[in-house]
C-alpha cells in the first residue's frame, strides 16, 4: 500500500527590519533578553519542535549583527540574505528562496522575529488546527478592550464594536504555494500574510491564542517580553 503523502512544516522568520519604534541604534531583533537576541528566543521554539522540518531567517543582505551572536545550539536554522524593503517582500523572497527545496503543498508559518514569548502550546494548537485546512489561518486573540476611533487632534471621533473582532499575531500558518500566489497578487503593501490570501477571495482561519504571544514594538514590551520569558518553563 503506498503511503499518502503529507506536508512538511517550515518556519520563516522576516528579520530584515529596523524596528524604528524602539528608539534604539541598531535592529530590535537583536535587542537582548536573557543574554540572548530577541530573534534567538522567536527562532528556538520552532527548532526544537520534532515536527518543524527547517527553520528560516530573511536578513538584509548588509546585516552586519547576525554574525555577532552563537546560533550554533540550532540544528536545523538556516539564514537567506535576501531581505526587502518590506515585511512582506522579505517574506515573498525567503518564498522564491525555497521553491525549490520545498513542495507547493508544504506549510510555511511565518513568524514575526518581534515575537519571542510563543509557546509550544500555541504553536501545537495551530498546527492541528489547521493541518487539514483547505486555506490556512493565523493566530489571533479576541480584543477584549473597548475600541476608539480618533479624530486628527487626538479626540474620541466614535467607539467601534469589538464584537468579533481579533488581534492578528503570528505565527500564520499557510501552504507554500498559495502564499507565495498570493504575495505575488497583490504586491508587498500588505501588513500580514493573511491579508494577501484574502485578496484572492480566500478566508483563513483563526486560531485562539492570548496576549502573551506578543510583538515587541515599544520600549515597554521589551520588560514584559523578558518576564513572560522568564517565568515560562524550559523548551524542550
Amino acid at each position: 500500500m503506498t503511503q499518502s503523502f503529507r506536508p512538511g512544516f517550515h518556519a520563516l522568520l522576516p528579520a530584515a527590519g529596523v524596528g524604528a519604534r524602539m528608539g534604539v541604534a541598531h535592529p530590535k531583533q537583536y535587542l537582548e533578553i536573557a543574554g540572548r537576541p530577541m530573534l534567538w528566543h522567536a527562532i528556538r521554539v520552532f527548532d526544537s519542535h520534532p515536527e518543524i522540518t527547517g527553520v528560516h531567517v530573511v536578513l538584509s543582505a548588509d546585516d552586519a549583527w547576525w554574525a555577532e551572536y552563537d546560533w550554533s545550539t540550532f540544528t536545523r536554522l538556516r539564514v537567506h540574505r535576501c531581505g526587502g524593503a518590506s515585511r512582506a517582500e522579505s517574506v515573498r523572497n525567503g518564498l522564491r528562496a525555497l521553491a525549490g527545496e520545498v513542495t507547493a503543498d508544504d506549510w510555511m508559518l511565518v513568524h514575526d522575529a518581534a515575537r519571542p514569548c510563543l509557546t509550544r502550546t500555541l504553536l501545537d494548537r495551530l498546527m492541528r488546527e489547521l493541518e487539514h485546512d483547505p486555506v490556512g489561518g493565523i493566530l489571533a486573540a479576541p480584543v477584549a478592550d473597548t475600541l476608539k476611533r480618533a479624530d486628527a487632534g487626538g479626540r474620541i471621533l466614535e467607539t467601534v464594536a469589538r464584537e468579533r473582532l481579533w488581534g492578528a499575531q503570528t505565527p500564520q500558518m499557510f501552504r507554500h504555494g498559495l502564499l507565495l500566489q498570493a504575495l505575488e497578487h497583490v504586491g508587498t503593501a500588505v501588513t500580514d500574510e493573511a491579508s494577501a490570501v484574502e485578496a484572492l477571495g480566500l478566508a483563513p482561519k483563526l486560531v485562539e491564542s492570548d496576549l502573551g504571544n506578543l510583538k515587541v514594538t515599544w520600549p515597554r514590551d521589551l520588560e514584559v517580553a523578558t518576564w513572560l520569558l522568564g517565568r515560562a518553563p524550559a523548551q524542550p
